[in-house]
């Protein structure tokens, strides 16, 4: 049993289900929808940007000594790099290419994942890891929290 926040689900995990669903339903059962070619190379920017984010903020928790997994305790906040501009890199990088596999593929079940994905995370995954870190940490999260957005524009 770890000591970190409560989180029901492994986020890498659901993210990585609900890629292989979105495609499964969106190929065989959902209509495709055209969208312009400038959407599918903005989608294709966008695999490239997310795979960084996802990358760039895996290694910081590496670089740490920090455990990236939302269940386990932590002993210090990272503020540099990447979780310089948001508090929450990797799960952005999730919702960045969900959306990105839509543009890129005009299969709307990974947009509709991309916004489930987005309304759990936020909802319960970081308000759980959020008030964690309150409580750990509570002067210094909270300059944080202050200084850096949750999801680069929220």
């Amino acid at each position: 049993m770890s000591n970190g926040p409560n989180i029901n689900g492994n986020p890498l995990r659901i993210a990585v289900g609900l890629l292989a669903a979105s495609y499964l339903i969106g190929e065989f059962f959902v209509p495709k929808y055209p969208l312009i070619y400038a959407f599918k190379l903005l989608g294709i920017l966008g695999l490239i940007s997310s795979t960084f984010i996802f990358i760039s903020g895996f290694n910081m928790f590496k670089s740490y000594d920090e455990n990236p997994e939302p269940t386990s305790t932590t002993n210090r906040i990272i503020k540099t790099g990447i979780f310089s501009y948001t508090r929450n890199p990797i799960y952005l990088a999730f919702v960045m290419f969900f959306i990105s596999m839509f543009l890129v593929f005009e299969n709307v079940m990974y947009f509709l994942s991309a916004v489930g994905l987005a309304f759990w995370l936020h909802n319960y995954v970081i308000q759980s890891e959020e008030n964690f870190l309150l409580n750990k940490f509570p002067d210094e999260y909270d300059r944080y929290m202050k200084a850096v957005k949750r999801w680069i524009f929220l």
